[in-house]
Order: structure tokens, then C-alpha cells, then sequence
């Protein structure tokens, strides 16, 4: 009987917002898959594509961005410049059919712990869905 492939997703977190949000559904026990490894940033404007690449060349299954709701950026325009970064991010992905889809970046507020549960679920899936990275294969040292 062969295993279901569990997926690594690296989440790269606003430290003002999604990170809260991870926080308040882990203390209301909301239920979500253990696949995650969070990291969390001051901003999510502060996020450098090269660090989505390395982590899925190291082994990543895809990668979840996750800063404040558009306007509430706790450093102003943060958010906007993540939302830049990581359209130029995606086109490079697609462009070298790397997988853009598995790169998502979502806008949840420190107050939306349920909402962190549902987008967590979902990219789970969607992740076991598109199957391991084939780019870890080639570059994982």
C-alpha cells in the first residue's frame, strides 16, 4: 500500500497579520494539515523572490506568502510591493514552466484565524494535487 504524498509548504508570513492569524487558529484549535513551515517576516514587502526559488530548489512543494489586507499594511505599502514582486515572480515561473501554481500569495488579517484554516486546507490540496516538486529532485544538496 503506498504512502499519500504529504507535501512541504514553506509560508513566508507578515509578522503583523498572517502570522497572527496562524497563532489565532492554532489557539482556537482550528484544524488544519501539519504540512506547514512558517516563517515569519516583518513584511510581506520585505520578501525577496530569491527566497521563494531557494526554497522550492531546496525541497519546498510550494510556497504560501501571506501579508496584510490591501490598505492595512502595517508599514504602509508593504503589501503592494509584495503583490509586484511576486506577479514578476510568477511570470518568471511560467515563463520557464517552473510551476507558478505553486506559488500563491493570500491576504489574510491578524483577526481571520478561520481564514487561515480554510486557505491552508485548500493549498494542502491543491498541493497534493500538482504532487511532489519536480525541481527538488535536481537541485536538493
Amino acid at each position: 500500500m503506498a504512502e499519500e504524498f504529504e507535501p512541504k509548504i514553506v509560508g513566508f508570513f507578515c509578522n503583523w497579520c498572517t502570522a497572527n492569524a496562524a497563532d489565532l487558529a492554532g489557539t482556537t484549535r482550528l484544524q488544519y494539515p501539519p504540512n506547514l513551515r512558517p516563517i515569519r517576516m516583518m513584511c510581506s514587502g520585505t520578501l525577496d523572490p530569491t527566497y521563494v526559488l531557494s526554497a522550492l530548489l531546496k525541497g519546498a512543494d510550494s510556497v504560501l506568502i501571506g501579508g496584510c489586507q490591501p490598505g492595512d499594511c502595517h508599514y504602509v505599502n508593504g503589501n503592494y510591493k509584495a503583490r509586484r514582486r511576486v506577479a514578476v515572480l510568477n511570470t518568471i515561473l511560467k515563463t520557464f514552466e517552473l510551476g507558478a501554481d505553486r506559488v500563491w500569495l493570500r491576504w489574510i488579517a491578524a483577526s481571520e484565524g478561520p481564514k487561515f484554516a480554510k486557505t491552508m486546507n485548500e493549498f494542502t490540496e491543491h498541493t497534493k494535487k500538482l504532487g511532489k516538486n519536480p525541481l527538488s529532485d535536481y537541485w536538493n544538496v
